[in-house]
């Protein structure tokens, strides 16, 4: 391939919608170009790279035993209105209708997919009768569609990407988790294989959000610009999204028996920090923390340790809310009596109560008397609160001990590249996805589900692997292997060679593109290292008068000058290590 003959459209400034390393070098680089918000071409090179990935997550799911098939975008409204989550995923979901504006006749609604549980579990429903025709698991590399509200960092949050989704379908949990197993452990190669080592790949216990399920894993990637963050060990193995992770709690000591409630003004204070400062002086520690939220158009109480951030997403879980939302001024009022700052759980009835497990078996707390300027301390969580359920509400911090050894947590941002987990039979109940065992007896398919972005993933790649001259992909995604970079481009000598090296990296399976442009050797040698080529080829006089061809690693800068034969060799081996 030569470089006058594709299209790379490299710039020298950074557009100024980019915001993180990947999408500013995507754009630099001439890999996408962006359409609308969260919409994005692939170009030549992005298309390579991407597809690269492709082959790769194909390559191993095939190993793993999984059955590729291709799902419609398309989706009836009905199909997903009869599965268990669309109340949640219509709020991500883009409708197609007409575009003339005419109404689509009753039943012919339809919506463009962002995943495909309903799709191929009513597949699996139509086609599958009995247990000897399971375990199955099939799987699609196809376009999402999701209506993400404020898309961002190019291809990182887009409206519309690649994604591979994989589903199981299994006799039983156990068998479930073999499924399961066979898949973080193709994961686990799929990545190591894009480039990433120990040092940069993660396999964190996570949340399954609107998905549901048990067993549930996510593989990341440490990034700054990441949208996850992720709580680790550096003693033990122990690693887990922040939305699921745990620490061990030094045991709070409240006295030798619970006091008496005792009311007591408190002019001024409306935060947990108002209240640690004279004349008060309670610790947040020593405070009870109550907020309201509306969960599924209902109100509820949560309350936290008042020197603990709650977390949202372990919120959800516990209270099983589709939709939820912290109540606003109005409400508060209108509720508890009082404005925030002086709200409290003792005595309310009426209303769940949610307490974060930081609380159980605490007394002598401080909380609101839910009357303005006012707070009632003496408080025995248990005695005095009608606790509806305890739950694990809260952010760990950085430096709390790990819950497995004790040694203190780091916390990290960090990039989502792939999620598994066990889903049970949540979907095959609700859509009939059954099989009969060998007694005639009718059982749900136990399932799991499985994804990876992939156009997320050759970002991610960029976002890790990078430096300030440009990209420096590892080889197994480059979108060409090679670059060989003409100096001289009207010279006889220099063109030949170039030429015949390039033809004999062809030959030896080795992707190369022959930069061929009439262009200055700086301006070259900038878009070669832009781009992030691993291996560049430098042909000019210069070189050929000293015997060779200089070839320079991106990834280290380490620069050879090589007689063209043995230049050819080194590359193969390389490329093909």
């Amino acid at each position: 391939m030569k470089w006058s003959q594709t299209f790379i459209p490299t710039l020298k400034e950074t557009p100024a919608e980019a915001e993180i390393p990947s999408h500013k070098l995507l754009l630099r680089a001439g890999l996408i170009r962006k359409l609308a918000g969260g919409i994005y071409t692939l170009l030549p090179l992005g298309l390579r790279a991407c597809e690269k990935v492709e082959r790769i997550v194909r390559e191993e799911m095939n190993r793993a035993g999984a059955i590729e098939v291709r799902m419609p975008a398309l989706n009836p409204r009905e199909l997903w209105q009869r599965g268990p989550r669309w109340d949640a995923a219509q709020r991500v979901m883009f409708a197609a209708s007409p575009a003339d504006g005419s109404k689509v006749a009753p039943g012919g609604e339809l919506v463009l997919g962002p995943t495909h549980e309903e799709v191929i579990t009513s597949l699996v429903a139509d086609e599958i009768r009995s247990y000897r025709d399971l375990p199955k698991n099939f799987y699609q590399i196809q376009t999402k569609f999701r209506n993400e509200i404020r898309p961002r960092f190019g291809l990182m949050r887009a409206k519309e990407f690649v994604m591979k989704d994989a589903y199981s379908f299994d006799l039983n949990e156990e068998a479930a988790v073999r499924s399961y197993e066979a898949m973080r452990a193709a994961y686990q190669r799929i990545f190591e294989r894009c480039g990433f080592g120990p040092q940069q790949l993660k396999c964190v216990w996570a949340d399954s959000g609107v998905m549901g399920g048990k067993y549930s894993q996510e593989f990341m990637v440490p990034a700054e610009s990441g949208e996850n963050e992720i709580a680790f060990c550096e003693k033990c193995s122990y690693v887990a999204n922040i939305e699921k992770a745990q620490s061990r709690l030094a045991r709070m000591e409240d006295g030798e028996a619970p006091g008496h409630i005792e009311k007591f003004p408190t002019p001024g204070v409306k935060t947990i920090e108002d209240l640690t400062k004279p004349p008060f002086l309670v610790a947040a520690d020593r405070q009870i923390k109550t907020l309201v939220f509306i969960c599924d158009s209902k109100p509820a109480l949560v309350l936290m340790r008042g020197d603990h951030p709650l977390n949202e997403v372990k919120l959800a879980a516990a209270t099983g809310a589709i939709e939820f939302r912290p109540a606003r001024d109005e409400e508060i009022v209108s509720l508890m009596g009082a404005h925030a700052g002086s709200l409290g759980a003792v005595g309310k009835k009426g209303i769940p109560i949610y307490a974060d497990e930081a609380l159980r078996g605490r007394f002598n707390m401080v909380t609101g008397a839910n009357e303005d300027g006012f707070h009632v301390r003496g408080v025995c969580v248990e005695r005095d609160i009608a606790v509806t359920k305890w739950a694990d509400l809260r952010s760990v911090g950085a430096g709390e001990p790990c819950p497995e050894c004790g040694a203190p947590l780091r916390i990290q941002r960090a990039i989502e590249l792939g999620h598994i987990f066990i889903l049970g039979t949540k979907y095959s109940e609700k859509l009939n996805a059954r099989y009969l065992d060998e007694k005639g007896q009718t059982h749900p398919c136990v399932m799991g589900c499985y994804g990876i972005g992939v156009t997320r993933t050759m970002a991610a790649v960029v976002e890790v692997f990078n430096d300030k001259d440009g990209i420096k992909w590892p080889m197994s995604v480059a979108p060409f292997h090679v670059c060989i970079t003409l100096l001289d481009t009207h010279k006889e000598a220099p063109a030949k060679i170039a030429q015949e090296l390039h033809d004999a990296l062809e030959r030896a399976g080795v992707e190369v593109i022959l930069d061929d442009r009439d262009e200055r050797p700086g301006f070259k040698f900038k878009d070669a290292d832009l781009v992030g080529f691993p291996i560049r080829v430098t042909v000019g006089e210069k070189s050929l008068a000293k015997g060779g061809v200089e070839l320079k690693l991106r990834a280290t800068g380490e620069m050879r000058l090589l007689p063209p034969a043995e230049a050819v060799e080194e590359i193969v081996k390389r490329a093909k290590a």
